[in-house]
């Protein structure tokens, strides 16, 4: 076993991996995790999941983006074919741009928690992803453009359909600070989390996480959670990295993910999942 290795620039110590055995699933998050920070995907990390891929190990991205950012990664999807995305709420095949499988938001409860929330905080913003079409709030401030259909609507009409995710935006808080806030005002009627967005937090179905629908997703392959090592960086992975056999948080992540994690790698600006998957696969001797 290789001791632990300090990791300059993060404040964090990075623990080697030293499994006994290679996973049969591998499970990651995007933005933040596999991603690097100008938004590609590496080389290294693309040919380090291709060794994974053919060496028999499951590879699926699990992320909150939706459906339509997972369409530029369609070479990191194996012969299954499918991505968990929208925070899980969705199974989606990214070869034939559909979902197989929703956990919405009933659209009453919806408007219900969203309603709540403007009450005590007057100046969120709120977005919706359904599985096939994005909507918005004419005040919404958007990060990234917009897609050419999006629905810009009152909130009513917005909610007036099931939902993936309830998207609200705050213009100064801090996501952390934002989800304290929202979290008792939406009780266990909604789950709320948030995957490092500057002053924003979303909201899926009860009992929606990233977890649960892994956990569906593995028990379809004929694998189990002790079978699987997952990657996160953000709160809303934190349930994936408590499911699976074996955690890792990138040197980058929240706080709380490293906290909890079995093991650290480095940074997804240094490839820090290509990293693990080179030594979980290499040729054995």
């Amino acid at each position: 076993m290789r001791q632990p290795a300090s990791y300059a620039g993060y404040g964090v110590t990075v623990t080697a991996p030293h499994p006994t055995r290679r996973p049969r699933l591998i499970a990651t998050d995007l933005d933040g995790t596999l991603v690097r920070s100008d938004g590609t995907v590496s080389p290294r990390t693309l040919t380090a999941v291709r060794a994974a891929q053919r060496a028999g190990s499951v590879f699926v991205m699990v992320t909150a983006r939706p459906p339509r950012w997972l369409h530029d990664l369609a070479d990191l999807v194996g012969d299954h074919g499918v991505a968990i995305v929208a925070n899980g709420a969705i199974l989606y095949d990214v070869p034939r741009r559909k979902a197989i499988r929703t956990r919405l938001i009933d659209p009453a409860v919806a408007l219900e928690v969203a309603e709540a929330i403007r009450v005590e905080l007057p100046d969120v913003q709120f977005a919706i992803e359904r599985p096939d079409r994005y909507g918005q709030e004419p005040v919404y401030l958007n990060r990234w453009p917009r897609p050419d259909d999006t629905l810009v609507a009152a909130l009513d009409v917005l909610l007036s359909e099931p939902a993936a995710k309830l998207l609200v935006r705050h213009p100064s808080l801090h996501s952390d600070d934002l989800l304290a806030q929202i979290a008792p005002l939406v009780g266990n009627r909604v789950t709320a989390s948030h995957s490092g967005g500057h002053g924003l937090v979303e909201i899926s179905a009860t009992g929606v996480s990233k977890a649960a629908m892994l956990a569906d997703f593995a028990a379809e392959q004929g694998i189990s959670a002790d079978e699987t090592i997952a990657f996160g960086d953000s709160v809303n992975d934190l349930p994936m990295l408590a499911w699976a056999g074996t955690s890792y948080g990138v040197a980058n992540a929240h706080p709380e993910v490293l906290a909890v994690v079995d093991r650290i790698c480095p940074a997804n600006d240094e490839d820090g999942v290509a990293a693990v998957l080179e030594e979980l696969f290499q040729p054995l001797e």
